[in-house]
């Protein structure tokens, strides 16, 4: 294993104190805790996101105006612990209360629920939207039901806005569950990742094998197949897509093609254009983004993230937000 780090063990404290000196106009570390937080907090109702390491820039990476207040980060691939939430609910609550975006994962979904109970205590109103957009599987090693994946960074941005115009909790989570209904995704890899405490990736693949519906976890997916163009990969990735749709043509569709980590922005952009001349016989595409959003640390694939949007949503979407990682 060659990774630019020190010791396994400090890579996550170190991973934030960088995050957050590269970025110290905007936001800050919460004292003796792993959350980001944004520095200066708008009298409205805060977001917070968060999930093990591992993602980057997901999820420390949104944090500032107009997206997250807070993220939690946890140990590589591992929940962070409910008292490290509950710091970060009570860090960012203004007084309007807070909403959690979630990523469905066992661990993530009862270490939050936990963090949210000890705040209702503290008399803190919290609300929870729950992603769950990978059409892959529907139990896998992590969860139960369908796997919150890299769809969730549309969460961030669409409900970021409409928290910024001054929507209340219940407006949040009634549209953050819309959203999270119109909103699908499905991956390829082409190798596995490395946890650097444990050195060698999690799976391996031969020189002429790709799989289909790996989670970002390095979860299993639904099909191991021979290596083909990425127009193919695109062509197999649009018609597991469309069957979970089942879409109408002209419909508004948003488009996310998401880096797992080690594959390069010159594959991502020629396998968006593959993703483009397919969709494009069908759909009306009006927003796009390519890079990486949520990553599974060194994994080399990509993922397919396709929102059916609202007329709304557009505007929350096209919203300036100053985050690089956007």
């Amino acid at each position: 294993m060659k990774k630019i780090m020190n010791q396994p063990t400090d890579v996550l404290a170190e991973m934030i104190r960088g995050i957050v000196q590269a970025n110290e106009s905007t936001i800050e570390q919460v004292p003796n805790t792993f959350v980001v937080k944004q520095k200066e907090l708008a009298k409205q109702v805060s977001l917070i996101s968060g999930g093990g390491s591992g993602h980057e820039p997901a999820h420390a990476g949104f944090v500032g105006e107009g997206m997250l207040q807070a993220a939690v980060c946890g140990q590589v691939f591992t929940s962070p612990t409910p008292d490290q939430i509950y710091e970060g609910i009570k860090s960012v609550n203004t007084g309007n209360g807070v909403v959690l975006i979630v990523k469905n994962y066992s661990g993530d979904i009862m270490n939050f629920e936990m963090a949210k109970e000890l705040a209702e205590l503290d008399g803190i109103e919290v609300g929870t939207v729950v992603v769950d957009d990978d059409i892959a599987v529907e139990d896998s090693t992590f969860t139960q039901g369908k796997r919150g994946v890299a769809g969730t960074v549309f969460v961030h941005k669409i409900l970021g806005a409409a928290a910024k115009q001054g929507c209340s909790i219940e407006e949040l989570v009634s549209l953050g569950n819309q959203v999270v209904r119109q909103l699908k995704t499905i991956s390829v890899a082409l190798s596995g990742a490395t946890v650097p405490e444990v050195g060698s990736p999690g799976f391996t693949l031969t020189e002429t094998d790709i799989e289909f519906g790996v989670g970002i976890h390095g979860e299993p997916g639904y099909a191991r197949e021979t290596m083909c163009s990425s127009n193919e990969i695109a062509q197999k990735m649009i018609e597991k897509l469309k069957k979970a749709f089942s879409w109408e043509n002209g419909e508004k569709f948003a488009v996310m093609v998401n880096g797992l980590g080690g594959t390069p922005l010159m594959e991502q952009y020629i396998f968006y254009q593959d993703v483009r001349k397919h969709l494009d016989r069908e759909l009306d595409v009006v927003f796009s983004k390519v890079g990486n959003f949520m990553t599974a640390i060194d994994m080399a694939g990509i993922s397919l993230t396709l929102l059916k949007l609202e007329p709304e949503w557009v505007a929350y979407l096209t919203e300036p937000v100053a985050h690089t990682a956007w």
